[in-house]
């Protein structure tokens, strides 16, 4: 009898065969001409048993899926202090082969991007009558349950054009991250990537990390459950590099990526997952090992949050609130305060049942953060089920914390948690973005002093004309027009021609776009800044809604009189366009980076 696994999984291979997006790793000539059709599934359990279907004889090099045994090796053999020194565990957010290093001590956010890998093969020690790369090739066979091997054309053939990869690999000599000779660290991490490897043996190597680090099969302990534990916790944050905030929401598996088309996703004490199909998306990964992750996560309930009920997992994750800007644009001196004073109110995201044992985590967790954390903000949106034990505790701990100066706040889309818990004037949120606003206008004003955030600037005061003359200033000036709007007015819509520069002398304004029918806010701007330079670079049209909120107080710089000004004083319509355009750049980043940290909001 054939067992109903492997008919869902057929069932599935045949109907994402068709999927054709996506295009093979142009990055190394060796593996540019693999065949797009191939496609296997395989998934392996912790006892052993491993069911497959598609191609899963077929060889490829196992590429950046090294990277999480190779950083465990690394762990195994120094331990986690020595290896933090020189890689981070953050989420870099970038992409496989960004630099995502340190300004100040040149560490790796983390070993899933190339340059953490890179440092964490130069972390691995020579053994007695072992290289280093003859251990590494040794505790991925180890992993996989049969000797692996090397294809030399694509390691050759990688080393020839892993220009980015040698770069980074020199700039990390030159912190002292790695420190020696960087070619020996940069040839051993080629040749780990150029791994040949099965769909089955990645399952198996999967499987052998949800197993605690024990070979489901051989029983060999490949991994110290010290290094499992720290590996599986940052392939959850940062495995699929820029794409992993979506992942963790759709599949909910610690995973990690190969441009050789292989994937895998872990599910820790019950099974290990791979998907190997060439054909890529825009962050590197499998178009159909995507797509196979998130149909097996849905239909089989393998997402972490419903897998793991059982266990009454709680602390879904503990951070500042620097870690998760708000939309609200700041000066530089508040961005400056901010940065200093951030660590004060933390995030705790909860998750599952809040039952009496998973409660009781929660609370002490919050009584063992720093006493200098003055705003504790609870995310109950993900909380299942809360019984009367946990709300009466919860209570205690907000008395508890309001004794000691300090604020609990509830992030609460449902209202089910805050119902029984806040207190009339306790603060409340139904999203964590509303919620850092709130956190970070505390801190302004605990902080900054009644002199930091100015209520109305004058034109000579803005900081996008900091580059200017005071004549250029007034020339300028001299050009604008006074406006004055109340609260709800739209200043500019969608759509509309570049109308010119708006300086924004006292109120506030707030950003936004259309998104599925709703309107969803990007920033909040107020006082000595600018709006409206954009759309210059968006074809001449705006691509923001602007709203003022409050009364507003502006002048404009109109198209008509840059025009007149880039007749008749062409070098002060330079300069004035250098300038706004360094602050529209700010602007930017600041409306992608909010945009991210809303994506998983």
């Amino acid at each position: 009898m054939r067992s109903p696994i492997e008919g869902y999984l057929r069932e599935l291979h045949a109907d994402l065969s068709r999927l054709r997006g996506g295009v093979p790793y142009q990055g190394i000539p060796a593996m540019a001409g693999v065949n797009p059709d191939e496609f296997a599934i395989a998934l392996a359990t912790v006892d052993g048993h491993v069911y497959q279907v598609g191609d899963t004889q077929s060889e490829f090099s196992i590429q950046s899926i090294s990277k999480p045994f190779s950083y465990g090796l690394a762990l195994d053999d120094l331990g986690a202090g020595p290896v933090d020194e020189k890689i981070d565990v953050e989420p870099s957010g970038d992409a496989f082969n960004e630099i995502s290093l340190a300004r100040d001590t040149g560490r790796p956010a983390n070993a899933m991007i190339n340059a953490g890998a890179i440092a964490a093969v130069s972390l691995i020690p020579e053994a007695p009558g072992a290289t280093r790369f003859e251990r590494i090739l040794e505790r991925f066979s180890l992993c996989a349950g049969r000797q692996l091997a090397v294809s030399e054309e694509i390691y050759h053939s990688e080393a020839q054009t892993g220009h980015r990869n040698r770069a980074l690999a020199y700039l990390l000599r030159s912190f002292g991250i790695i420190e020696t000779d960087p070619t020996r660290a940069l040839e051993d991490y080629f040749r780990a990537c150029s791994v040949m490897v099965t769909t089955p043996d990645l399952a198996m190597m999967a499987a052998t990390l949800a197993n605690a680090g024990s070979h489901p099969v051989t029983g060999v302990q490949a991994m110290g459950l010290d290094a499992v534990q720290r590996v599986l916790s940052v392939m959850t944050t940062c495995g699929m590099y820029d794409d992993a905030g979506a992942w963790m929401s759709t599949v909910g598996l610690p995973a990690k990526s190969g441009v050789g088309g292989g994937l895998i996703a872990v599910l820790p004490g019950q099974l290990g997952l791979a998907v190997y199909s060439p054909p890529l998306d825009a962050h590197g990964s499998s178009v159909r090992g995507v797509a196979a992750c998130e149909r097996m996560s849905r239909d089989m309930g393998l997402h972490f949050v419903r897998a793991a009920r059982i266990g009454r997992s709680t602390v879904r994750g503990s951070y500042d609130v620097r870690a998760v800007p708000s939309a609200v644009r700041h000066s530089q001196a508040e961005e400056e305060l901010l940065d200093a004073q951030g660590y004060r109110a933390r995030i705790v995201e909860l998750t599952g049942d809040l039952l009496f044992a998973g409660t009781e985590s929660m609370v002490r967790a919050i009584t063992e953060l720093d006493p200098e954390v003055e705003l504790v903000l609870l995310d109950v949106r993900r909380v299942d089920e809360t019984d009367a034990v946990a709300l009466a505790m919860m209570c205690e701990l907000r008395d508890q914390l309001a004794e000691e100066g300090r604020v609990l706040g509830l992030i609460d889309e449902a209202g089910a948690t805050s119902s029984h818990v806040c207190a009339e004037g306790d603060p409340l949120f139904t999203t964590r973005t509303e919620a850092v606003e709130w956190a970070e206008e505390q801190l302004l004003a605990r902080y900054g002093g009644e002199h930091l955030s100015a209520t109305e600037v004058d034109i000579p005061d803005f900081d996008v004309l900091a580059p200017l003359s005071t004549a250029d200033i007034a020339v300028l000036e001299e050009l604008m027009v006074p406006l004055q709007v109340q609260d709800g007015i739209f200043l500019r819509k969608t759509g509309e021609n570049f109308g010119g520069v708006y300086f924004i002398l006292s109120g506030k304004v707030t950003t936004s776009t259309s998104e599925g029918g709703h309107l969803v806010r990007h920033a909040m701007l107020g006082p000595g800044m600018t709006f409206g330079e954009i759309a210059l670079g968006s074809g001449g049209d705006q691509v923001t809604q602007v709203t003022a909120r409050g009364p507003v107080r502006l002048k404009l710089l109109g198209a008509q009189a840059i025009e007149q000004l880039e007749e008749q004083r062409p070098e002060l319509a330079l300069r004035l366009w250098k300038a706004v355009a360094r602050d529209a750049y700010t602007l930017v980043e600041q409306n992608l980076r909010e945009a991210a940290v809303r994506i998983g909001d």
